[in-house]
């Protein structure tokens, strides 16, 4: 219950911010072209506040938390007064609409640039990406790409940690051939591996990027000690607790690490076994039935527990941040970057490199939202600006409905001399809402299918 309620908030506090960000756009290039905003809200349905200001602005924030618009007066949908018509949002010249409905998109954008200012201002601890395992007869293997590397490049994009490999690796999906330089067991001459991708399967549902190709992180060793045990996991439905160490299953112990018994442990899939641990002082014997779950067209045995680690070596550890002059080149590079990053993984969709079954909706939203909440606040920074990208991203797509449809309207607009007609606009928002209203089923569907 804990775990679903600090996604919830950090997803409504997470939302609510980016939501009004967008919306704040429209409405403060609106205001400098003297239109009358009659109502900001965020959300929709039932007001739960509302306020007005000095020049009749309605704000609201209303009961669903999953989106927000801004009303402004216009002659085709309201009754204007005389004195009111050179405020409606139709009177104002084909330019000065497109920057009314660009700057939501353009809002999130600069948002970005901020959070990630912010975020680099005050460091992101990370770690390198030292390469602990490659698999067997792996797309990685198959290059010799070696352990104990820390890669450094991917087809000239630089990665200083894991998140920037799998985001470099990502951007190369549907390439025959990914190039991977790294610098191997501490030598300082760098050394480039040219991976054959032509069979890469990405499914990044079940495993990031560099896992597809077969790289391991480098992870420290696991000590034989419970570190986490999952809500409403059968370790915490047969009453297994942090701390706890394992000495026996089945009455059996032929080693003493975390290594073994997490192997045994797998060996029983919806079995009865017998679990020796040792509590503080005490030796407890409680019999327990894992899940069954699928790995690899395999069933195993799955416990839901996570045991301590050593600390990883100081040497392996960075902290990304930068001075207050330079955090502002990098802030924009990085989004400039993501954003790139996410019309191509549109593109991909489109192509079918990339899977429907990628997609997320507002649960996975959420998840990732409580994810990086818990994680600490730079990393909230991160997320949001993330978001924030594709919020803006999605809102400028050519949809009908979306801000990219109304831009598309204008510029047709601004080339023929006349607006487009109210008949084909409706017919364009009526498909463009099924459009929207598909999507969102496919991400729920992949959403749910993932809990």
């Amino acid at each position: 219950m804990f775990d679903f309620l600090w996604n919830l908030s950090s997803f409504i506090i997470a939302l609510g911010i980016l939501i009004t960000v967008h919306e704040y756009g429209h409405f403060w290039v609106a205001r400098k072209n003297d239109v009358k905003v009659e109502r900001f809200s965020i959300g929709f349905g039932k007001a739960l506040w509302r306020k007005k200001d000095k020049q009749g602005t309605e704000f609201v924030i209303a009961l669903i938390p999953l989106g927000g618009y801004v009303k402004m007066l216009d002659e085709r949908v309201d009754e204007v007064a005389d004195e009111d018509k050179l405020r409606t949002f139709n009177s104002k010249s084909v330019y000065q609409r497109i920057a009314i409905v660009a700057a939501g998109p353009i809002a999130n954008f600069l948002f970005a640039i901020a959070a990630f200012y912010l975020m680099f201002i005050l460091g992101m601890p990370s770690v390198k990406p030292i390469i602990g395992e490659i698999k067997v007869d792996s797309i990685a293997a198959q290059s010799q790409l070696s352990a104990n590397s820390e890669i450094i490049e991917i087809s000239g994009q630089s990665t200083l940690d894991w998140t920037d490999v799998n985001l470099a690796l990502a951007s190369q999906i549907g390439k025959q051939q990914v190039s991977i330089t790294v610098k191997e067991n501490g030598s300082a001459t760098p050394k480039s591996y040219l991976l054959d991708t032509k069979n890469w399967r990405f499914e990044p549902d079940k495993e990031p990027a560099y896992e597809g190709l077969g790289i391991k992180p480098y992870l420290t060793k696991q000590l034989n000690e419970l570190a986490l045990v999952g809500k409403n996991s059968p370790a915490e439905k047969y009453g297994l607790k942090v701390g706890d160490q394992f000495v026996a299953i089945n009455g059996k112990a032929e080693r003493n690490d975390w290594e073994y018994f997490s192997t045994e442990i797998k060996k029983y899939p919806s079995q009865e076994l017998t679990l020796t641990v040792k509590r503080s002082s005490q030796t407890l014997n409680i019999k327990v039935i894992p899940d069954s779950v699928e790995r690899n067209g395999a069933l195993i045995g799955y416990l839901g527990v996570a045991a301590k680690s050593e600390p990883y070596p100081e040497k392996y550890l960075i902290e990304i941040g930068y001075g207050p002059i330079e955090a502002v080149g990098k802030s924009i590079e990085k989004t400039w970057s993501l954003i790139g990053l996410s019309f191509d993984m549109i593109g991909k969709l489109i192509t079918g490199d990339v899977s429907v079954k990628n997609l997320s909706g507002p649960i996975g939203i959420a998840q990732g939202a409580g994810d990086h909440a818990g994680y600490g606040f730079v990393y909230f920074l991160g997320f949001l600006a993330l978001i924030s990208i594709n919020l803006g991203i999605i809102n400028i797509l050519p949809v009908p409905v979306l801000d990219g449809g109304h831009l598309v309207y204008y510029l047709i607009e601004l080339v023929t001399g006349k607006p487009v007609s109210e008949k084909t606009q409706e017919i364009g928002f009526k498909f463009g809402t099924l459009a929207l209203l598909g999507l969102m089923s496919i991400a729920l569907f992949n959403d749910f299918s993932r809990l």
